[in-house]
């Protein structure tokens, strides 16, 4: 029998370990992208394909070649522990990207958690996770990047906000930086608030209904997830995910 996490382990910290109770936590997605090449992963967790009251784990270990590209986009809109996690290792003049969206209420937790290690000189990353929840949901971001000695010229970065539409939900940020190198650009953000009063008294008297209202500055709040991702239609659909689930909450 595997040992399952408890809330003690830092990468579970704020996670809903009783949830794995019968989920097997071995099964990686290894995926190797050789030099000069690209990869895209899109990862929707959403009702029409997943169980709302289950558990649905997406877990990829990512080796990016020399000048080679990965990028990551996912939604967490569904189940009751809903988790992207992602390993990844940088050669020279490789890149990371990552955007990511968690969305959800009742006592649902959902949550990205990133290793990203430059291991070569030259790689850059790129972080950008938004979080908006209710009720007594909880949306969780635990990123992690290492610069190892000799990864001289890396530029790393992580981006994180939280919405917290009704009290009582939760939003966690733990951004971590290990750096051994010295030439380095490393930087990380993280911020936690609630809608815009003035922007929603606005929108009212322009005679926008309270719902549209926190429908558009929502889908403006999350948006900045997806900008990365060129493909118009993809991100189209991993917004309008988002916002079903919103949708169904108002």
């Amino acid at each position: 029998m595997a040992t399952l996490p408890t809330n003690r382990d830092e990468a579970w910290r704020y996670s809903d370990v009783a949830a794995l109770e019968g989920v097997s936590l071995d099964k990686w997605r290894e995926i190797s992208v050789p030099a000069g090449e690209t990869f895209r992963q899109l990862i929707a967790i959403e009702d029409e394909t997943s169980d709302p009251d289950g558990t649905e784990l997406h877990r990829y270990r990512i080796d990016i070649g020399e000048g080679a590209r990965a990028e990551i986009f996912g939604v967490i809109a569904s189940a009751q522990l809903g988790r992207i996690e992602i390993e990844v290792r940088l050669a020279k003049g490789a890149h990371f990207e990552l955007g990511g969206v968690t969305v959800g209420g009742r006592s649902t937790v959902r949550e990205f958690v990133t290793r990203t290690v430059h291991a070569e000189p030259e790689a850059t990353s790129n972080q950008v996770v938004r979080a908006a929840h209710w009720g007594q949901g909880t949306g969780n971001f635990l990123g992690n990047i290492d610069v190892v000695r000799d990864a001289q010229k890396t530029d790393a970065a992580q981006d994180f906000k939280g919405l917290l539409l009704e009290k009582g939900a939760t939003v966690n940020a733990v951004p971590q930086l290990e750096i051994f190198a010295d030439d380095v650009k490393c930087a990380h953000g993280a911020a936690i608030g609630q809608l815009d009063e003035t922007a929603r008294f606005y929108m009212a008297a322009r005679g926008l209904s309270p719902e549209l209202s926190r429908r558009l500055l929502v889908q403006a709040f999350i948006g900045n997830a997806f900008v990365a991702l060129d493909d118009e239609d993809e991100r189209e659909r991993l917004m309008r995910i988002a916002l079903d689930k919103l949708d169904r909450h108002l």
